[in-house]
């Protein structure tokens, strides 16, 4: 199991990831807002302001402070590094 790094020692497995977006759009606040009502909304920001949105494929919906290029750079960083093994 691979595991990304999503800001503040904050892990998800890269196996589950089906998006990151960013949180500006009127789309993805619905989403925000969809999952903090079911509960499924994870807040890693620890305050900050949140930059990009990750979706799982558990329906879970998490919010971090790291720019969406940056999480998605660690994502394939760490593809690269298995398909080398």
């Amino acid at each position: 199991m691979q595991l990304i790094n999503i800001g503040f020692g904050n892990m998800i497995s890269a196996s589950r990831l089906i998006a990151i977006v960013s949180p500006e759009s009127a789309p993805i606040k619905r989403l925000i807002s969809d999952a903090k009502s079911k509960g499924t909304l994870i807040d890693a920001t620890y305050g900050r302001k949140t930059k990009a949105v990750v979706v799982m494929d558990s329906d879970h919906v998490i919010l971090t402070a790291v720019q969406p290029e940056t999480v998605a750079g660690r994502v394939n960083s760490k593809s690269e590094v298995s398909d080398d093994k």
